[in-house]
């Protein structure tokens, strides 16, 4: 299906080209990509087609479709180096970079992780939706980390099933902001839509599905935070929702108040530049731990730290010595 945007334009956007804006607003698509739904005039302001270079104003009313992609051409296979972990004829485990979508949508007709996978693998479980030929889970597009893939239909039944009743255990790293009062903890709640905002995910009091998360603090360093987050369910944005709710949101969200605007108000000027280079939330999908799909035994993959996440880890380290 297609998926439709509709934003008002407020005072603090006014005067911005509308790729510029709408690169902000819709940030799973590349501003090139916007350039061209605004060209072939799918991109209206007001009820009337305008040029990437038309300078919002206040009050606008600006709608945007993003047509589905055509699974025939959506799915052509892409050479991509990607980091293997784990692999067999019935599964594969790799190493997920930030900024890497993991399977075609609106939007999103090339370069994702499929694209890469149908060019290693000659087979891949059919499962499932047709533009996601053995996904089993996803990370979001900025989270790194550890993503298993079904290759056999007997992998990908078995995989769902245990994510289903809880048997993977799921280890994330999270750069947070703060420091939390317990060293130690759990979150549950309820978990869905933003009554505001349908992109985003919200803590909510009625509705939703239940989450549970849990925490420890591995280093402190009293303006932010390492954290070992493991959970029990897989919501969609769980970790970022919950962490945000405690206060502590994940440096460089911007979605859920960890963006540039939380790092300005960090007290220590050294501190607050480095936090405010950060290009992306600072999550990290570190191991995962499953029984195998076939064989049966444990799976255990742990996936190493990105660049950008340990420059911050290192910068802070160094930071507090001083």
């Amino acid at each position: 299906m297609q998926s439709e945007y509709s934003f008002i334009v407020s005072d603090a956007q006014r005067g911005r080209r509308i790729d510029q804006l709408l690169s902000g607003l819709i940030p799973d698509l590349s501003r090139s990509h916007l350039q061209r739904l605004i060209r072939d005039e799918l991109v209206r302001v007001n009820g009337v087609a305008v040029k990437p270079s038309y300078e919002a104003r206040a009050g606008d009313l600006i709608r945007a479709v993003i047509p589905a992609p055509d699974p025939e051409s959506a799915l052509k296979p892409e050479p991509m180096d990607l980091d293997v972990l784990f692999e067999d004829e019935d599964l594969l485990i790799i190493n997920k970079p930030s900024g890497l979508v993991v399977h075609p949508g609106a939007g999103h007709f090339e370069g994702t992780l499929v694209h890469g996978l149908l060019a290693h693998s000659p087979r891949l479980a059919i499962q499932g939706a047709p533009l996601r030929p053995g996904i089993v889970h996803r990370l979001d597009k900025d989270t790194s980390g550890a993503l298993v893939i079904a290759k056999s239909e007997r992998a990908y039944l078995d995989l769902v099933k245990q994510f289903k009743e809880h048997g993977v255990r799921k280890e994330y790293l999270a750069l947070v902001y703060g420091s939390p009062e317990n060293r130690v903890g759990e979150i549950r709640t309820m978990l869905g839509r933003h009554p505001g905002d349908r992109k985003k995910m919200a803590v909510l009091r009625g509705g939703g599905r239940e989450a549970l998360s849990r925490w420890k603090v591995l280093k402190d360093w009293k303006e932010a935070s390492l954290l070992r987050v493991e959970i029990e369910t897989g919501r969609t944005h769980q970790i970022r929702v919950h962490l945000s709710h405690l206060n502590h949101p994940v440096i460089g969200d911007e979605t859920y108040g960890g963006g540039k605007k939380r790092a300005r108000s960090v007290k220590s000027d050294a501190v607050r530049a480095l936090l405010l280079n950060a290009g992306r939330q600072m999550l990290h999908a570190r191991r995962l731990e499953f029984t195998h799909p076939v064989a049966g035994g444990l799976v255990s993959a742990t996936a190493p730290l990105p660049e950008d996440f340990m420059d911050i880890e290192e910068g802070l380290d160094l930071l507090t010595k001083k």
